[in-house]
């Protein structure tokens, strides 16, 4: 101890300093006891030390030590900032001496926060009832007041010596029931408005937490986040509320509201009632759609703060320390994280949370940020906000600068693990320059120039499109004379929505389109595949998007997005019908990962059931967000597929095979949501389950055609068959309820379009047999059992049918059916001229102009192949069991030729044929042309699939 009674670094711990039994780190030193504002609540307060239990403080221990100052004749507001000041010097030994976790002393002092204003909000209630009487609503229940915590309260993660910003917003508005009289009835004198009332209310809170008195204060209390800012009232209803977010609320007021939450008092918070005010605050804060105008918004605050600190810093080089404010400080990391939740959250609620650290990891989890960034920027959330707290630490003082006492930084660095303060500021400034430069590159845009709009024209000479009188000229005049493009944007002359642009928007347009030509006529290898039919597309499909700015905003924050989709659109035609269906989807071309990866059925299901939880969470569950949730899913997954396939990175078997598995996915999904939507109605009905029941257990969805045989292509529809396994007597009615909601799920359009167009007629008897199934019925419609049974053509079906939703043993069950029906004895020439039969139909309905070669309906063709290789599966597969493999006409094909059921090399010549066909086929498709070619150029893959016919059937083709 020094002459005049300080501690110094190195003095041992006294008992009443010690940190709690249990602590993990040994304590050699008193590294708290250096702490000036620690040495005057123990000069102070010591016979109150020991009031606070061991350990961390948490809830039950503060509010038990507050009941004992109560009882030793404290008020209640000496009694919190008594309890204040005993909290404050545990959590500075528990983190200086025992190395306590950050998060663990920010959540200590948030509970501190929201004991003292429960504490206090009652406290008020009571004085303010005795004079004004209670806010009753007309139904006689209390008018509730609630106390929103912003920013670092709302997030659970106050510092050591926080403000904290509080709005406080009451239900609605009314008059109190006047004070009461002697008999303590209400008599309507003093009788004032819930206005009124509750700003006497917000005026006892304050100063039973923000007052400064002999023992200091509770809490400092911030209310400029309100609306209006300090030009509002102190207090406004939940009406006024809505009415100012919708009609005044600014873009940086939705990143102080993601982090707020009802604090106090507590009965508000027991009796649900705040759900009422997260149900305005919601969409306030996240918008429906990909929100990229929030850019622009958050660059211009961040610039704001970066001018209030340097003029603060001017003259003053140590203000320029600042590890919330500077360059690479907190509010970096804060913004880096707000950011891409806010822009994402409403089309990914599970984006949605408070804490920064938690926000990183979901950030990461969705593919937002690498996992070493977000590692990096977490460590380095952690290593600033331990700094902060020792910064405070040293003179309770709201401050976020590191001292320009050599003493202090010293101890600061001692405290945080280092030897000396050199290596303490090398791991800042590691941390700090980290933080700037992942910062600087997510709010990078569109730099081009000072202001961010310009460029250069045809003649080299620089242009601001916000100044010149003839964008549309300087766009032209970059381009060669005669330009079919040019031609094309001289439309806009006359284009209604171009010319009702507001002018931000229009300079937006212009900038973005600027760009685009420059790209186009780069000479560099890096842009010569960004042709002059992709920027024509580019054109239609932005055209269609005039009035959603959020996507101009998004390609010229993210020119990676826009390079990308030039290019993706210069491969093909029916990817720019699809994105001007689904535009949202562009924004999956931000991840440098899409290339690389494959789809991952487990992936989409963890990632809906995060969704689901994040919106059952805040009560947004209903049918319709639903609905979407599972239309913005399915449609991101057949993008990334879509975009894998147009680069050259699937076949076309690969795209099939992850078409199939996305539905898979989307059927299994929407059959366990929509059961629990539909399951009242079932129990109503007389279902013998309960609410956990699994429905897989009881209902299997059978697959066919393209789905079954894993051969699904873009915008197929699903052939699909109901059955279920329940010996209920209503039955049938039960599950024919679920099966229309569920068509009605996967087929109805919403905002976000639909999911899959369903065909049941491969049901038993067709359009006119009942919409779901017995599995019994099914098996003796299937076996031949009774008078009601199927066709041979229905058995083909089966060749490629397979189960794609039901429990394992419904899955076995269907699978034993299938055996059964494909290796039951047949007559082979009965069997052959039942297929050729039905492959005549066909023909005749799809009728071929001559001299064409259709790749699916043309003698020779893909159907050609795919009956002769049911023919093969029926024929033989009780002979040879391998056939009955679920494989594909491909793998069977060949398959056929190796069991020796066709001459060699018939079968491997048809299945390459086959390949090649499918190929044509979906190039075709996906460039919206025609699949006949001339009839000489397909000779070759024809004639393969002639011989194949003609193997197989030992006739040749006919028609």
């Amino acid at each position: 101890m020094t002459n005049d009674g300080t501690l110094t670094p190195t003095e041992p711990l006294s008992p009443a300093a010690a940190p709690a039994q249990g602590d993990t780190q040994t304590v050699t030193e008193d590294l708290a006891g250096y702490s000036r504002f620690v040495q005057r609540i123990r000069r102070r307060y010591a016979e109150e030390l020991p009031l606070l239990a061991p350990g961390l403080p948490d809830l039950a221990s503060m509010r038990q030590t507050y009941a004992v100052l109560r009882e030793r004749g404290h008020d209640v507001g000496a009694a919190l900032r008594v309890l204040r000041q005993l909290v404050q010097e545990r959590l500075a030994t528990l983190d200086c001496n025992a190395g306590a976790p950050m998060q663990d002393i920010a959540l200590s002092v948030t509970r501190l926060a929201e004991l003292a204003l429960d504490i206090a909000c009652e406290e008020a209630f009571v004085q303010v009832d005795a004079r004004y009487g209670p806010p009753l609503k007309a139904d006689g229940q209390r008018c509730n007041l609630w106390i929103m915590g912003m920013g670092k309260l709302g997030a659970r993660e106050l510092n050591v010596s926080s403000d904290i910003d509080l709005i406080y917003v009451y239900e609605c508005d009314g008059e109190t029931a006047g004070r009461p009289n002697a008999e303590g009835r209400s008599s309507g004198a003093g009788s004032t408005s819930f206005q009124e009332y509750f700003t006497r209310v917000v005026k006892v809170i304050y100063g039973l937490i923000g007052d400064t008195t002999e023992h200091g204060f509770v809490f400092r209390v911030d209310l400029a986040l309100r609306p209006n800012g300090n030009s509002g009232p102190s207090v406004t209803s939940l009406e006024a509320l809505e009415e100012y977010m919708v009609v005044q609320g600014r873009e940086w007021e939705r990143f102080a509201w993601m982090k707020s939450r009802v604090v106090a008092p507590r009965a508000s918070i027991v009796n649900g009632s705040g759900q009422q005010l997260r149900q305005v605050v919601l969409p306030f804060v996240f918008r429906r759609y990909l929100d990229y105008n929030v850019f622009e918004a958050l660059r211009v605050l961040h610039r704001q703060i970066r001018e209030h600190a340097t003029k603060r810093s001017a003259g003053r080089p140590e203000r320029a320390n600042d590890v919330k404010l500077s360059r690479g400080g907190i509010r970096e990391i804060e913004f880096t994280v707000q950011l891409l939740q806010v822009v994402r959250g409403g089309h990914f609620p599970e984006l949605r949370t408070r804490p920064t650290l938690e926000a990183l990891e979901r950030v990461e989890r969705a593919g937002l940020m690498s996992p070493e960034i977000a590692a990096g920027l977490g460590e380095a959330y952690v290593f600033l906000r331990q700094v902060e707290h020792r910064i405070q630490y040293l003179d309770d003082q709201q401050t976020h600068l590191l001292p320009t006492s050599e003493e202090d930084l010293a101890w600061i660095a001692r405290s945080m693990g280092h030897a000396d303060t050199c290596g303490f500021m090398q791991e800042l400034l590691r941390h700090r320059d980290l933080v700037a430069s992942e910062f600087d590159i997510l709010l990078g845009g569109d730099q081009s120039c000072s202001k961010g709009n310009c460029q250069k024209n045809g003649k080299g000479q620089q242009v601001d499109m916000a100044q010149t009188g003839d964008d549309i000229g300087e766009l032209v005049a970059m381009l060669p004379e005669g330009s079919v493009v040019a031609r094309r944007l001289e439309e806009w002359r006359e284009h209604v929505r171009v010319q009702g642009l507001r002018i931000d928007t229009r300079v937006r347009l212009m900038r973005l389109m600027q760009r685009t030509l420059q790209w186009m006529q780069a000479e560099d290898s890096q842009r010569h595949d960004i042709s002059e039919a992709g920027v024509l597309r580019f054109i239609d499909w932005i055209e269609t998007l005039l009035r959603r700015e959020n996507y101009l905003a998004l390609l010229l924050e993210r020119p990676t997005i826009h390079d990308r989709l030039l290019r993706l659109l210069g491969v093909a035609r029916w990817p720019a019908r699809y994105l001007m269906q689904h535009p949202v989807v562009i924004d999956e071309l931000t991840s440098n990962a899409l290339m690389e990866q494959r789809f991952n059925q487990a992936d989409l299901r963890e990632d809906l059931g995060l969704r689901l939880q994040a919106l059952q969470s805040t009560g947004e569950d209903d049918e319709e967000a639903l609905l979407n949730l599972l239309r913005r899913a399915m449609h991101a997954e057949t993008f990334r597929i879509l975009a894998r396939d147009l680069d050259g990175r699937l076949t076309v078997e690969q795209v099939a095979d992850d078409l199939s598995a996305v539905a898979d996915t989307v059927l299994d999904v929407a059959v366990h949501w929509c059961w629990q939507q539909y399951l009242p109605r079932a129990l109503r009905l007389g279902f013998e389950g309960d609410a956990d029941t699994d429905i897989s257990q009881h209902f299997a969805i059978i697959a066919y055609g393209k789905l079954g045989g894993l051969e699904l292509g873009y915008g197929s529809d699903l052939d699909l068959v109901f059955c279920y396994e329940d010996e209920s007597e209503r039955a049938s009615e039960i599950y024919a309820g679920l099966v229309r909601k569920l068509i009605t799920w996967l087929t109805v359009k919403t905002s976000e379009g639909d999911l899959y167009e369903i065909d049941t007629a491969l049901r038993p008897n067709g359009s006119s047999g009942l919409l779901t199934t017995s599995m019994e019925a099914y098996e003796a419609y299937q076996l031949q059992r009774g008078s009601n049974t199927a066709w041979v053509w229905e058995h083909q079906a089966m060749t490629r049918a397979r189960c794609c939703f039901g429990s394992p043993q419904l899955r076995e069950r269907f699978e034993a059916l299938r055996s059964d029906v494909i290796t039951a004895e047949r007559n082979p020439a009965a069997l052959r001229d039942e297929i050729i039969a039905m492959r005549q139909r066909v023909t005749q309905a799809h009728p071929i102009p001559i001299g064409s070669f259709d790749v699916k309906h043309s003698p020779g063709g893909m159907m050609d192949v795919e009956f002769v290789t049911q023919f093969l599966v029926l024929r033989h597969g009780r002979e040879f069991p391998t056939m009955l493999e679920n494989r594909g006409n491909i793998a069977l094909l060949e398959r056929a030729d190796d069991l020796g059921m066709l001459p060699a090399p018939v079968g491997h010549a048809a299945a390459a044929a086959y390949r090649e066909l499918r190929k044509l086929q979906h190039r075709a498709r996906l460039n919206e042309e025609s699949t006949a070619f001339p009839e000489d150029m397909m000779r070759l893959h024809a004639a393969a699939g002639l011989d194949l016919w003609q193997a197989a059937f030992g006739l040749p083709r006919q028609g």
